[in-house]
């Protein structure tokens, strides 16, 4: 896909994503649920609640919807809600305007599901994702997703540059419980992600 040519923005306000959903350009998007999130979905022993920041155009949040999750997909980008609402069908009312750092009502969560929200956001704001995760993802409820790893700090997509990194992000309030490779991802996170999940601390 050609980048086309945007005016500068700074990716923590929304007319960045905005300028971006406009015009139809969207490398991170996927169209398409992973596998990795079927299978935990399916490992559960019942629906869950769950938070989708960010959510984008919003087909896991569709996925969630139809496996009877009770699910809350926000973003700060009216066109990127503008296009989840065309991917959502019946299930458009799981998605609203919404900032992760704002208070959420139903919070917190069973599960907080991560995809392409952190490395969305520039590093200087990383502090405040972690403070904010302990607080919307329950005690004994779990931070699961997608976490990009590379070099170099150019973004967005911004990469850690280290699994430590992200550690310190998340402990003590959170435990880490699972790491696997991602044998599905796009192009742009190919061989540079990995599946995570994070245990919220009693």
């Amino acid at each position: 896909m050609e980048t086309p040519s945007f005016p500068k923005r700074d990716p923590a306000g929304s007319e960045f994503w905005d300028l971006r959903y406009a015009a139809d350009f969207a490398p991170w998007d996927a169209g398409r649920v992973p596998g990795q999130l079927r299978e935990f979905v399916s490992a559960a022993s019942r629906p869950r609640s769950v938070l989708v920041p960010g959510c984008g155009s919003a087909w896991d949040v569709r996925f969630l919807a139809e496996s009877g999750w009770k699910v809350v997909g926000i973003d700060f980008s009216h066109e990127a809600l503008g296009a989840a609402r065309k991917i959502l069908g019946p299930h458009v009312n799981s998605v609203r305007y919404g900032d992760f750092f704002a208070r959420i009502p139903e919070a917190p969560f069973e599960v907080v599901y991560e995809r392409a929200f952190l490395c969305a956001l520039p590093r200087r704001m990383w502090s405040d994702w972690g403070k904010r995760m302990a607080e919307v993802v329950q005690p004994g409820g779990t931070l699961a997703g997608f976490f990009y790893f590379d070099a170099g700090d150019r973004g967005p997509p911004f990469p850690l540059h280290a699994p430590y990194e992200l550690s310190e992000l998340l402990e003590p309030a959170f435990k880490r419980v699972d790491d696997e490779p991602v044998p599905d991802s796009i192009e742009v996170f190919k061989d540079k992600e990995r599946w995570q999940i994070w245990r919220r601390v009693d």
